[in-house]
């Protein structure tokens, strides 16, 4: 089906009210129902989930340093949206079907709020999984300014879950954010940038099956999802009126697996000022940015001397990246047009420097650990991603110590690039370096090809996801805390994610 570009405006997702505050805390309560809505004018609408009645889910903007309790409900019918493969993990037929529970991505969060995959809770609470402690979430936010999500983290459908729409921005503001006058209020929006194809009457399209089909089974996980259309904030193809100006945007790919590098066919420059943690030591103007599934970037883009102008958002990333099929590239994002009269000068400005980077020493780290990203195969054939080799139900074999500092290896043996995210802390990428897969994988020894490639100039902030690429060790560095208890780290892409390559992980006193 051939949808029309550019015949929908961009939306922007409401900023939610709380429905409390006082001096110690602020109290949200957000819902989650299935309701139908446009996601682009030549469709029928769409059936999906959503937060607060809305696809993406509202914004939730707080200080940091803010008290804030959410309590997240789940109002969605017992079937679900799409089908369920119930071979994988944590998805078998003894749980319900439709089960959530949230995770705020990116944040510093004690483990009963961080949204563990088996804390699940169903319609009212009335089923819950084995690892729910609590109803009601409490996030202290004791982070800098940065640009966080709020999504689904269900075990083995957390794929199927954000697919049918369980998403939204979680951003967190402070003094110093403030004082350095970059664009905001109406010159400041969110885009939430995902895939998705449809099927003739408008629904929402999910393979039941991979390619090759597995004939015994109704169902089947897909090794990767990559939809035939682009959506920002919920709308296919969109276009976006603004000022000869500077804007800032908050980019964030929700896709399940499709990576983006992302241009604008005016050529201009991307300033880039913030990480996934928050803002860097200063802006870099880049022509192209590279976001994996779950990755933000906080841009500033000047758009003052394109007045009358049309500015296509342009993707270059193959699908799966980075060696994919050029076919399997949506090359178009969202046209911006510089359309709007100009209607205040503008006074913002691209800071010259915006905050200290201390650089992590890897000589105060404690510990080493050394994990690989392993591609096997299952009962049925199909493929599988693992993390060091194990699956969700192994036992436990990371246990941080509350305030170490560790350096990470991730070694990748497989064909793709994964986006690794690590809840609970921030972390540092301290370089990546070629390697002979085939002598590691007889003799499992590192034996180096290439020099050591510090991190891309986009990556140089405070990172809560990593993109570990093919044929190469990737080097993070962190500390961890200050909660201690339990956790998971995993593979991003969310059909990895859903089959086995995800992790618990233990700090530990």
């Amino acid at each position: 089906m051939i949808l029309s570009k550019f015949v929908n405006e961009l939306p922007i997702p409401p900023v939610l009210k709380p429905r409390r505050k006082d001096q110690f805390h602020t109290y949200y309560k957000v819902n989650m129902t299935e309701f139908k809505q446009s996601l682009h004018s030549e469709l029928n609408d769409t059936k999906v989930w959503g937060y607060e009645g809305s696809y993406p889910g509202p914004t939730i903007e707080v200080e940091s340093g803010e008290k804030v309790v959410i309590k997240w409900t789940n109002n969605l019918p017992a079937k679900h949206l799409l089908s369920v493969d119930y071979t994988v993990h944590g998805a078998h037929l003894d749980v319900p079907e439709v089960r959530t529970v949230v995770h705020v991505h990116g944040a510093s969060v004690e483990p009963e709020s961080d949204g563990y995959p088996e804390a699940w809770f169903t319609r009212g609470f009335k089923q819950v999984g084995p690892y729910f402690r609590k109803k009601v979430y409490q996030y202290d936010n004791n982070m800098q300014a940065c640009t966080l999500w709020y999504h689904d983290h269900t075990l083995g459908i957390t794929r199927l879950n954000i697919y049918a729409g369980l998403a939204g921005f979680y951003l967190i503001r402070d003094h110093r954010e403030r004082l350095l006058n970059l664009p905001c209020g109406q010159y400041e929006i969110p885009l939430i940038i995902q895939d998705k194809s449809f099927n003739e009457d408008g629904s929402l399209f999910y393979p039941r099956q991979p390619e090759k089909p597995v004939p015994q089974l109704e169902t089947s996980i897909v090794p990767e999802f990559f939809g035939d259309t682009i959506l920002v904030n919920g709308k296919v193809w969109p276009f976006l009126n603004v000022e000869p100006r500077k804007y800032r945007f908050r980019l964030l790919n929700g896709s399940n697996s499709r990576f983006y590098r992302f241009k604008l066919d005016s050529g201009q420059l991307i300033y880039q000022i913030g990480t996934d943690g928050g803002l860097m030591e200063y802006p870099i103007g880049m022509k192209e940015i590279i976001l994996a599934p779950a990755e933000r970037a906080d841009v500033i883009i000047d758009f003052t001397n394109f007045e009358g102008k049309n500015i296509i958002l342009k993707n270059g990333a193959p699908a799966p990246f980075p060696d994919g099929e050029p076919e399997n590239v949506v090359d178009t994002v969202m046209e911006i047009r510089v359309t709007l009269p100009l209607l205040s000068i503008d006074t913002s400005v691209i800071p010259s420097y915006m905050k200290p980077f201390p650089k992590m020493s890897e000589q105060s780290a404690s510990k080493e650990r050394h994990l690989t990203l392993d591609e096997k195969t299952d009962k049925y054939g199909r493929e599988i991603m693992l993390l060091d080799g194990k699956g969700w139900g192994a036992p436990i074999t990371e246990y941080p110590k509350v305030g170490s500092t560790e350096v990470w290896y991730l070694i990748n043996l497989t064909d793709d690039s994964h986006p690794i995210h690590i809840h609970l802390i921030h972390f540092q990428v301290l370089d990546r370096r070629a390697f002979n897969v085939e002598i590691y994988k007889k003799e499992r020894v590192i034996q180096y090809t290439g020099p050591l490639m510090p991190p891309e100039p986009q990556e140089r902030g405070w990172k809560d996801t990593v993109n570990a690429n093919p044929n190469e060790v990737t080097r993070i560095i962190m500390t961890f805390g200050p909660y201690t208890g339990l956790y998971v780290w995993h593979c991003h892409m969310l059909e990895h994610e859903d089959y086995e390559m995800m992790r618990p992980y233990i700090v530990i006193r």
